[in-house]
């Protein structure tokens, strides 16, 4: 790994109550040549439960400050973490494998967060309402939840963290980090700026090791009152089921199959610039990527024509040479999915127009793949592919597109590029997506609720309502009062 300028930001430690802990044996590799570039400790179930003890203990002190005294913590962090922003991209750069201009926007919308619930903290407010007697009044509290888990992956390790737990601790909680194993030192470093802001002992907390028992832990300790996870359908149907005889809280952000629909009025260069940000952007490994392009009969060729260019000139290598807009997939078995959605899509018709293999740059690196004659049949249209895999659709009709694009039991994010107002506003409201990108293919923002239907998730994170999925209403009923209103004069 490159050079810090400053060393003591790679921590390969767990931080636990303050203090960096654990004897470091798990190796980090770098997914573009294979190194190790650091160890992190292999902990179990004994040090969660610590983790969420120490957090326990942290949350009355930290919810009893002032929304004030934590939004000024939460402002030093966000400081630190831009003063610090290209140390920080160059560990992601070197465990995730993103270039490192694309690291280094993901370190400033990981602080734009930050920022937000800093300033949003002071913003959590309750209710007095209307009474039911003259001597009462009813008012509601929104209170912090208490201690809060946060399960988070490796394709954005800083943004994903602080998405989850600036919210929490805006709101008055304290947070237990599981961080991905491919990419804990991101987080390490996050923690080790979290230490130097001010959080007390115990306020923020990130633990290293076996994913099963420390998740096990988070998912039935009494203490642990919400668990937020982003990650795969699968594995989050599984917490939800693992954090039920607690019944806690659960935020999901679950998986995606994004459709891309292209009509036949839609500014066609504007749609291949929407179609590289949202398809190609870290390699194609976002919850929000597109997955399917459905496109017009009509324009069809013109738009595969259109794409093929942009995306033949992607260049793939390592993240920190200059000129590289691809990095590699994480492991063997990213690069292993999208051989065998391409090869289902084969067999079943669909026909290659750029790339297809694997490249001789290293095990990992996989080119550029666009496929057209794709169909419902097909793996790749039930299945999120989570690579650099444009898979290109036909359709006749508006309402074909739209029960195309609704087709899978996933809901998180859509897009489309059309110019006629009253069919942007039919599709839009038809779509069956937390999040609909119309006439553009970049979505997220610390402003807006970010979150997914169906079988994508169940809770929002960003904007004001992120954090209010870490309150908690307390109706109190003030009574004994004098009737009447009070006499003048």
């Amino acid at each position: 790994m490159r050079v810090l300028a400053d060393p003591s930001l790679f921590r390969q430690q767990a931080f636990l109550d303050g203090r960096f802990v654990g004897e470091p044996s798990f190796e980090v590799v770098n997914p573009a040549d294979g190194t190790v570039i650091g160890r992190v400790p292999h902990l179990g179930a004994e040090a969660a439960t610590a983790a969420v003890d120490a957090a326990s203990a942290a949350f009355p002190g930290w919810a009893g400050k002032t929304a004030q005294e934590r939004s000024d913590v939460l402002r030093a962090w966000r400081d630190l973490i831009l003063e610090n922003r290209i140390d920080l991209a160059t560990i992601l750069t070197s465990e995730q494998g993103k270039p490192l201009l694309e690291a280094l926007g993901e370190i400033a919308y990981a602080a734009s967060y930050v920022e937000f619930y800093a300033e949003e903290a002071k913003r959590v407010a309750g209710e007095l309402l209307p009474s039911h007697r003259a001597d009462a009044r009813i008012m509601v509290l929104r209170q912090p939840i208490g201690v809060v888990a946060a399960i988070t992956p490796w394709n954005f390790p800083a943004a994903m963290i602080t998405r989850k737990i600036a919210p929490a601790l805006a709101a008055g909680c304290t947070v237990v980090v599981k961080p991905a194993p491919e990419t804990p030192l991101t987080a390490l470093a996050l923690a080790e700026l979290a230490r130097r802001a001010g959080f007390p002992a115990g306020a923020v907390n990130v633990i290293t090791g076996d994913p099963i028992e420390i998740g096990g832990v988070l998912t039935s300790h009494e203490k642990v009152r919400l668990v937020g996870f982003t990650g795969s359908t699968d594995v989050g149907k599984i917490l939800m089921r693992q954090s039920a005889g607690t019944v806690k809280k659960v935020a999901l952000e679950l998986g995606g199959n994004a459709p891309f629909i292209v009509f036949d009025d839609a500014d066609l260069d504007a749609a291949v610039e929407g179609a590289m940000v949202s398809k190609f952007r870290n390699m194609g490994q976002t919850c929000v990527c597109t997955n399917r392009f459905l496109v017009d009969t009509s324009v069809h060729d013109a738009f595969v024509e259109k794409l093929k260019a942009p995306v033949g000139e992607l260049r793939l290598g390592d993240g920190f040479s200059a000129g590289v807009t691809q990095g590699p997939l994480i492991t063997r078995r990213a690069v292993a999915k999208v051989e065998e959605h391409l090869a289902d899509a084969l067999a079943r018709g669909a026909q290659i127009v750029l790339g297809g293999r694997r490249s001789p740059l290293g095990e990992l690196f996989y080119e550029p793949t666009i496929v057209t004659g794709a169909t419902a049949l097909m793996r790749l249209a039930r299945e999120e592919t989570f690579g650099p895999l444009a898979a290109i659709y036909r359709f006749e009709t508006e309402d074909e597109a739209v029960e195309a694009a609704n087709g899978p039991e996933t809901g998180l994010a859509a897009y489309f590029y059309a110019r006629d107002y009253a069919r942007i506003i039919r599709v839009m409201e038809r779509l069956e997506f937390g999040m609909v990108g119309v006439n553009t293919g970049l979505i997220s923002t610390e402003l807006a609720p970010f979150g997914g239907i169906k079988q994508s998730g169940n809770s929002r994170e960003g904007s004001s309502h992120g954090i209010i999925e870490f309150t908690e209403l307390k109706y109190v009923c003030l009574g004994g009062l004098a009737n009447g209103w009070p006499a003048h004069g």
